[in-house]
């Protein structure tokens, strides 16, 4: 693997899809699989109406320790940002790309890089419901 400008961020600003692919595209790669995480309507059986995401001060850190690893381990280059912050239906909550030369390695990889995210990085949602109730998710 090359070396690849690392892009690893969490972002209080709206997400641009665009730049996630470009951090990780170049001539040595045909396939850029991306996964963008969209502020849906419902949850549960629930109409959803906002969303509220807080990260631990060290999320960006414990974000840049999976990309790196993913990236080591899989010798592709691997991007991903996360929204924190007030967000509504609609918004993006998480963008994640993995390039390399075919697609179906693209895709196992950036789906192994979604999971850890969601399960290693400390970040916590807090979503809220039409009826005026709120809940707290992965705390």
């Amino acid at each position: 693997m090359t070396d690849h400008a690392l892009l690893a961020r969490i972002s209080a600003e709206p997400l641009d899809s665009a730049a996630v692919d470009a951090a990780v595209s170049g001539p040595r790669h045909g396939a850029v699989v991306s996964f963008t995480g969209v502020v849906r309507d419902h949850d549960g059986g629930q109409a959803v109406s906002a969303l509220e995401y807080q990260a631990h001060p060290d999320a960006e850190r414990f974000l840049r320790t999976v990309c790196t690893e993913v990236s080591r381990r899989s010798g592709l280059p691997v991007a991903a940002v996360h929204r924190v912050g007030d967000l509504v239906v609609g918004d993006l909550a998480l963008v994640a790309a993995v390039a390399a030369p075919h697609r179906a390695e693209a895709f196992t990889v950036c789906a192994e890089l979604v999971e850890r995210i969601k399960h290693e990085v400390p970040i916590w949602k807090r979503q809220h419901f039409a009826d005026g109730v709120s809940e707290w998710v992965g705390l």
